[in-house]
């Protein structure tokens, strides 16, 4: 009896702990973004690929929000979403750009 009660009790012990592992906030996926997102911004994104410029805005709120709630795997997602459209906007507005003719 003892003994099926000792089991028990390291069995909830194991599984309480194992419930209660933290995942790491992403920080380096934030940086990334973030330096993702400024340069998309500084060749004009939103007015030449608006498409991935409001897919890289909404992904990069939405990480934000989601960090703040402590959220941390949805977070990283979406801020790796984040920074893949910030970097297809980026690379679409320089194209765009020079295509147009326009120093950058």
């Amino acid at each position: 009896m003892i003994k099926k009660l000792f089991l028990f009790l390291i069995s909830v012990f194991s599984f309480l702990t194992i419930g209660c592992q933290t995942v790491e906030p992403p920080l380096e996926e934030w940086v990334l973004a973030r330096a993702a997102y400024e340069a998309a911004r500084s060749v004009q994104a939103a007015k030449y690929s608006p498409g991935f410029w409001h897919q890289a805005e909404e992904s990069y709120k939405k990480a934000r929000i989601l960090y703040k709630e402590e959220s941390f795997e949805e977070a990283k997602a979406e801020f790796i979403a984040a920074r893949r459209a910030a970097e297809k906007a980026e690379n679409s507005a320089r194209l765009k750009r020079q295509q147009s003719g326009e120093v950058l």
